[in-house]
């Protein structure tokens, strides 16, 4: 009797360790972790990497020495191009994309990226009081076509 508890109590405990053990790797696959490759001298990028952080992202911060090169190596178009160039789930993120729409392309599978042409004043990281210049979250497919994912009305 007490050889059968004490294989039931092992077997209990091996079973529990495995269950916890399953928490915590789902728990690692959830996080948002999103690399974010960017010049040092660029403050606007610090201004976004925290509007991520702020909405639940884990940033790794990379500064890089040549962000064409960045760019080039991940397929941001030279017309989608903005100031930094994050990669989420083999995907890219160019410019002030609005962490919505960053959630959104995780549901997007279809889409290669999303960009923010330029710098717009009032898109995250490029506050400027209550100034608000009119924008568009593009999404590139795939084959190469450009989609309208959100419009930011100006003010």
């Amino acid at each position: 009797m007490r050889q059968r508890f004490s294989r039931s109590l092992r077997l209990g405990a091996l079973t529990t360790l495995l269950l916890l053990g399953g928490c915590q790797e789902e728990a690692v696959v959830d996080q948002l972790v999103i690399d974010v490759h960017r010049d040092a001298n660029c403050g606007c990028c610090k201004d976004w990497i925290a509007h991520l952080e702020d909405n639940g992202f884990t940033v790794r911060d990379h500064v890089e020495p040549d962000m064409v090169a960045v760019k080039m190596k991940h397929g941001v178009p030279p017309r989608l191009a903005s100031c930094h160039t994050a990669l989420i789930d083999g995907r890219f993120v160019e410019g002030h994309v609005p962490a919505e729409q960053v959630l959104e392309l995780r549901k997007r599978p279809d889409l290669r990226g999303l960009a923010v042409p330029g710098m717009p004043i009032g898109s995250p990281g490029m506050e400027m009081g209550g100034r608000q210049d009119a924008y568009e979250v593009i999404g590139l497919a795939r084959n190469g076509r450009e989609e309208v994912i959100a419009r930011y009305p100006g003010n």
